[in-house]
């Protein structure tokens, strides 16, 4: 059995920067036609001139491959100006809810301080991409996090928010109930549960934030994204780490997903019997929401065995992905 996929979207990775990046950005645009480059780095890109430099640097890092990244600016207390200058630059604005995450620790700390920035965004325009979690007991951070979400949504009703990478039944819940609200999820919570992660040994290569959380949360985030929700988009939070940074004591929180998301979602839809609701996951509705027109690439999967590489290594580099080691149904055989 072969299937297709036309300008595949990734509306949420991870890319780094530096030595990093060199490593990992060639195995995203090898099969995706366009990313979402998240803005967390040491520093945040908060300007215009970094998000130009940075965009050089992922461009020349794609090995010529057919790929747009959607460029972020991370979130603070932005002039009109400023957005002015950047709104035709960038695909929106990341907030990140202060040390909420990896390189979170310039977020914002109290969020009815910043609501003049939302509605600056509003009348521009601009997309809010959030990070929705609380600092509350760690598997209630995003369920926590829910009342703000349907503050914003109603406070300000022509904001365009997405709930970025959810994990909760309950978020499902949200998305069903605001108009301007949407979401992306990524592939490992459409897959595991904390117990994955923490039940027997602990995997640190499946640790992330937000953690993975219950069987019940998984099953609604499943059937949202098997049946194709039209407000749902891939985005696959793939974030690399050095495995220094992971197999250690305060392991860092990421999943390596990029080179095998389509491969993995391709089984996981087959496996469900929805493999004609993959096309609209993982790019129609994505460019539907935001308006993107990406390359044109078509990515064609086979269902035969596909072994996943131990580790990505390179540019002194050494990352291991999601299932490493293990033996995947489905695989990429040609991108046109």
């Amino acid at each position: 059995m072969e299937l297709k996929l036309h300008s595949p979207l990734d509306m949420h990775l991870h890319l780094r920067d530096e030595n990093m990046m060199k490593l990992v950005t060639p195995l995203t645009t090898e099969t995706f036609a366009g990313a979402v480059v998240m803005p967390n780095l040491v520093p945040p890109v908060t300007n215009l001139e970094m998000l130009h430099a940075y965009e050089q640097r992922i461009r020349e890092s794609a090995q010529g491959h057919a790929f747009d990244p959607y460029m972020v600016l991370f979130f603070k207390d932005y002039t009109e100006a400023e957005l002015a200058a950047a709104k035709e630059h960038m695909i929106g604005m990341k907030l990140y809810p202060a040390g909420a995450t990896t390189n979170s620790e310039a977020g914002v700390a109290q969020i009815d301080s910043v609501e003049h920035v939302f509605k600056m965004m509003e009348e521009m325009e601009i997309p809010l991409m959030v990070h929705g979690e609380t600092h509350g007991f760690v598997m209630d951070r995003e369920a926590e996090f829910m009342s703000i979400y349907e503050h914003l949504a109603t406070s300000f009703p022509k904001l365009q928010i997405t709930m970025e990478h959810i994990t909760t039944a309950k978020a499902v819940e949200v998305l069903d109930r605001f108009e301007n609200i949407k979401a992306t999820v990524t592939l490992q919570h459409l897959i595991i549960t904390l117990d994955d992660v923490a039940g027997g040994m602990l995997n640190p290569h499946l640790f992330c934030k937000p953690i993975a959380k219950r069987p019940e949360d998984r099953e609604a985030l499943l059937e949202a994204a098997l049946s194709a929700h039209p407000k749902l988009m891939f985005g696959s939070d793939s974030a690399p780490h050095p495995i220094s940074a992971k197999e250690c004591c305060g392991c860092a929180a990421g999943v390596f997903t990029a080179p095998l998301a389509l491969a993995r979602l391709a089984q996981l839809f087959n496996e469900h019997d929805k493999l004609d609701n993959l096309q609209a996951f993982v790019s129609d509705n994505a460019q539907r929401l935001y308006g993107v027109k990406p390359p044109k690439k078509e990515v064609t999967l086979r269902q035969e065995s596909y072994a996943v590489p131990e580790a990505y290594e390179g540019h002194g580099h050494h990352v291991v992905p999601m299932h490493a080691g293990e033996i995947l149904d489905w695989r990429v055989v040609e991108v046109s």
